[in-house]
């Protein structure tokens, strides 16, 4: 990690933003209703079996994506199992996946979900921004994960299309955050109601050259 990113630890809860909940249990999840919060952190230790899983499907070339739209059900876990580079090594991460999906739905009360697994050699989104949408719950499995901004170390005025008149939007580069690999967070964006305004503002990570990052989306629909 870089002297200018930091990964929030037990040791720094104290100094959280207001709008951050973070915590080692999954029940620091629903805090994302309280209208001060705009992101939620479930910090886990990943099983070894789910990150060797996940580090199988990474051993190729070329970048991918899949996308599920629908109940997160058997069906959703089959072509999962049927989709990925290496299916025979798919089932430990495949549950992984299956579990957050159903917590998703639970929490948020919907029988559909939107998931998007995607392998990656870029930096998907570099310039930080807020999402158009209510929220998204985004985990890393192999990479690093995404960096936010607490609200104390951010310029609004500078989120939109980039435009050479547009002020920096992170304040203080050393107060950038960054998810670990295997937490789990939930972002509101700007289609939160009530959080038009306060979106979590965030980034995809920088990639060194010939590293890839493993990442999990997943929006309630």
């Amino acid at each position: 990690m870089s002297s200018q990113t930091s990964h929030l630890s037990l040791a720094t809860h104290d100094a959280l933003p207001a709008h951050a909940a973070i915590g080692q249990d999954i029940s620091v999840l629903p805090r994302i209703f309280e209208d001060a919060v705009n992101i939620a952190i479930f910090e886990r230790a990943m099983p070894a079996e789910t990150a060797l899983s996940a580090q199988a499907q990474c051993q190729t070339d070329r970048a991918w994506q899949y996308s599920w739209l629908g109940q997160p059900n058997d069906a959703m876990v089959a072509d999962l199992l049927r989709q990925l580079p290496a299916p025979e090594a798919a089932k430990p991460l495949v549950d992984d996946i299956a579990t957050i999906a159903d917590a998703v739905a639970f929490l948020f009360e919907t029988r559909t979900v939107g998931l998007r697994l995607r392998l990656l050699n870029s930096a998907m989104c570099p310039r930080f921004h807020c999402d158009n949408l209510p929220v998204r719950l985004v985990t890393t499995y192999v990479g690093p994960g995404s960096e936010w901004l607490p609200e104390y170390a951010i310029n609004r005025t500078g989120l939109g299309a980039p435009h050479p008149d547009k002020p920096e939007i992170a304040t203080d580069t050393a107060a950038i955050q960054r998810l670990a690999p295997g937490d789990i967070g939930l972002i509101k964006g700007s289609g939160w109601v009530g959080s038009e305004e306060r979106g979590l503002v965030h980034r995809s990570p920088a990639l060194d050259n010939g590293h890839k990052r493993l990442l999990m989306s997943i929006d309630p629909a």
